[in-house]
């Protein structure tokens, strides 16, 4: 998709990768405004000095609403992604404080969906280690650039001890997440 965005299909349906902040101008809106821009002084400046032509004003102002109601609808659209990423993040760090041993994870890639969970690549981000995955199906989908927070398995990481080859993530053991800003 032209915002940097991808779809990850379920069954009949689409949905939006929630990881990615919307963007707020694209080139092409932004080239839009400006032709619009351009027309509209120049049909201002021909209403002004042809006479007869009253319907200028009329003609101008349908493509600036539409401009206008573009950029509010990508405002909105950012603003409302930022107070949900707001309150995921406050959330995760609620549930971090609660919670007691936890930390945090980064998908970094989906390798392979299958109905009882996915093959991922994951970074810890405190120790910036990063190693593939295999975790649960969870309620909600996993998407590249998320953050979540995990209750970690002691029998799988244990100071001192290498790190597993693959590390298992239960999927009681993610207690949320949100994304990478």
């Amino acid at each position: 998709m032209p915002d940097g965005s991808f779809k990850l299909e379920v069954g009949a349906s689409m949905q939006m990768n929630p990881v990615l902040k919307p963007r707020l101008a694209t080139p092409a809106l932004i080239a839009t405004s400006a032709v619009t821009l351009v027309l509209a002084v120049i049909l201002m400046v021909l209403s002004f000095t042809i006479s007869g032509t009253a319907w200028l004003p009329v003609a101008l102002t349908t493509p600036c609403v539409v401009v206008l109601l573009f950029w509010a609808q990508r405002l909105r659209g950012q603003r409302q992604w930022q107070a949900e990423s707001a309150a995921k993040w406050k959330r995760l760090e609620d549930l971090k404080v609660a919670a007691g041993t936890t930390t945090e994870v980064t998908v970094l890639t989906v390798d392979a969906l299958q109905p009882t969970g996915s093959w991922i690549t994951i970074r810890w981000n405190r120790f910036d280690y990063i190693q593939p995955a295999w975790i649960e199906a969870l309620p909600d989908p996993i998407w590249p650039g998320s953050v979540l927070l995990i209750q970690p398995d002691p029998t799988q990481v244990q100071p001192g001890a290498p790190w597993p080859e693959t590390y298992r993530i239960s999927g009681d053991h993610v207690l949320a997440w949100a994304p990478l800003v």
